[in-house]
């Protein structure tokens, strides 16, 4: 009796320093990044826990195969080199669950080797947790479920499995939503895209009624020479990446001399942005303009600058001062 005891003495010195040594390395090795995994594919867990669970019967079968002294002696080895709990199949706590199994009666050593394993096995499942590796996690509540049904861990442990997976479920439906809104955005504006660039070139191609001046009677003094009416034209031939002729609100009798039109940003084109931009802008007296403003613009910042830079190099005959506003669209 005293021999048994002084050997189980030793049992649980060896399994302290192992255990200390293990759980040092555990929390060294510990990865710094434990973002969750992509949850995109919900099919990826069941067929890894699937594989899981076939690997566990293969493991617990070669386990049955092993003799009474085999896993007393592996089950030491794997004390001294720190297989606390880990890898499945071949670590302490399996050997002696598995030792505990084949026995006619409870072995001193083993069962005081798992009283000691079981509250690093939990510390273990519950770092599965916080890094959602569920399939491990449930490996190790088996191993405490199995060396101590009344573990007051389990039902926690449990939970935090089962409440994992309803998150990791919940954020796939949540990104699947998210990325079918943002495709619908994304035709949405598509579609707009190609309804303006219509509007653009319906209102280009159209042309303007002329009306012939009246001819002056001869007690009257002859009438005034017309002005022209003022139009922001494109080049005659714009490339694909140029913004589509402005279109002019208000502006009347004002005589064009130089109106550049805005280049298109090399960033917009390259991306296969559209858009268009409402701006406002004074023509002072002597034909210069000032006052350039954005009223509006689609996506707004992308095409701003550009329009800003342009309108602000325009130069119209000398006229009265007043406020003008012109649409600029720009289409692939």
């Amino acid at each position: 009796m005293s021999r048994l005891s002084a050997s189980s003495v030793s049992l649980r010195l060896a399994i302290a320093l192992a255990l200390g040594l293990g759980l040092a390395a555990c929390n060294k090795d510990k990865p710094a990044d434990t973002t969750a995994p992509a949850a995109t594919a919900p099919a990826g867990p069941t067929a890894a826990e699937a594989a899981a669970a076939q690997a566990a019967q293969q493991q617990a079968a070669a386990l049955n195969a092993l003799s009474v002294d085999e896993l007393k002696k592996r089950g030491s080895q794997a004390l001294r080199e720190q297989r606390l709990y880990a890898p499945a199949g071949d670590n302490a706590m399996e050997y002696y669950l598995t030792l505990r199994k084949k026995s006619e009666k409870p072995d001193a050593s083993a069962e005081s080797a798992l009283i000691d394993l079981t509250p690093y096995a939990v510390i273990a499942a519950e770092q599965a947790l916080g890094r959602e590796d569920f399939i491990e996690a449930e490996r190790l509540r088996a191993l405490i479920a199995d060396a101590d049904a009344q573990a007051p861990a389990l039902p926690r442990i449990t939970d935090a499995i089962a409440k994992g997976k309803a998150n990791v479920a919940n954020r796939a439906t949540q990104e699947a939503t998210r990325a079918a809104d943002l495709a619908k955005a994304a035709e949405d504006a598509k579609a707009k895209a190609a309804a303006a660039a219509a509007t653009a070139a319906t209102t280009t191609t159209a042309p303007k009624p002329t009306t012939a001046a009246p001819a002056p009677t001869p007690s009257a003094p002859p009438p005034a020479p017309e002005r022209a009416t003022p139009v922001v034209t494109a080049p005659s031939a714009p490339s694909p990446s140029a913004p589509a002729p402005s279109r002019n609100t208000g502006g009347g009798g004002l005589v064009p001399i130089s109106t550049p039109q805005p280049a298109y940003p090399p960033e917009a084109q390259r991306q296969g942005k559209t858009g268009e931009v409402v701006v406002s802008f004074t023509v002072n007296a002597d034909g210069s303009v000032g006052n350039v403003d954005i009223v509006s613009s689609k996506p707004r910042g992308v095409f701003d600058r550009n329009v800003q830079a342009a309108v602000r190099r325009w130069k119209f005959q000398p006229t009265d001062q007043q406020t003008v506003t012109r649409t600029f669209t720009f289409q692939r």
